[in-house]
């Protein structure tokens, strides 16, 4: 279940977003500025719906901390206040937030808004997730990698080094990787692990991605690089109509 901070001092507006959101997500509601940066810094939030004016601050400088934060500028932030004029709309976008409601709101419409921001950010995070080269998919959630051929997806069955060398590999697509790179990428540096046995996992893993064996090649007296470049593309493209 998703969970969503309401950043709002007003019992009523508070009341009428519970009745809106509280069943369908977990809700946690914070009356101050320092209230709720207390509930940004001890748990995660999927989504922060922000008043402006609230009586230890504004939110406004709240939203601005948020998204100059690493642990928390990507949580989507929905402005909820009753400033409604330009200049003030301008100065929430500006400052990163992603929506701006204007209060009095439609339950119905608010809630329409959190469920298009939440599945924005899913969408933006699975993808983020799965790596595509040419004809090379690797789910990394998963620890899966699938050759796509004629419009089917095979389990490479890869092992977890195996798995560890092509993720590596199609995240520096078209890089001249040394052995000692993939050695310390893969194994790290406390295990010792010879030039021959990395060269025998990288023979092993081009055999996997027959017919796709060429994305691996050899750079003689250096290592290996990963390159899609002059190969044909073997999957179809489906169209995406807008």
């Amino acid at each position: 279940m998703f969970r969503i901070l309401l950043i709002e001092d007003s019992p009523e507006a508070q009341k009428l977003v519970t009745s809106c959101l509280g069943q369908a997500y977990d809700l946690v509601t914070a009356s101050t500025c320092a209230e709720a940066t207390s509930l940004i810094r001890s748990g995660q939030y999927d989504l922060i719906l922000l008043d402006v004016m609230l009586p230890d601050g504004d939110g406004y400088q709240l939203c601005s901390l948020i998204q100059n934060n690493e642990s928390t500028r990507d949580i989507p932030i929905i402005f909820l206040t009753a400033k409604d004029s330009l200049p003030n709309k301008v100065m929430g976008f500006s400052l990163g937030a992603d929506d701006y409601v204007v209060k009095p709101f439609d339950p119905l419409e608010l809630r329409a808004r959190v469920e298009a921001k939440l599945r924005r950010m899913t969408r933006k995070k699975e993808a983020s997730e799965i790596v595509q080269k040419g004809d090379i998919q690797v789910n990394i959630p998963f620890q899966r990698a699938y050759l796509l051929q004629n419009g089917q997806k095979k389990d490479l069955g890869l092992t977890p080094i195996e798995f560890r060398l092509l993720l590596y590999f199609v995240q520096r697509l078209d890089q001249v990787l040394t052995r000692e790179q993939l050695l310390l990428a893969v194994w790290g540096d406390d295990i010792h692990v010879s030039d021959r046995s990395i060269d025998t996992h990288v023979s092993k893993l081009r055999k996997k991605l027959a017919p796709r064996s060429d994305y691996i090649q050899s750079i003689y007296g250096t290592g290996y690089v990963f390159s899609i470049a002059n190969q044909p593309v073997m999957h179809a493209e489906r169209a995406v109509s807008l």
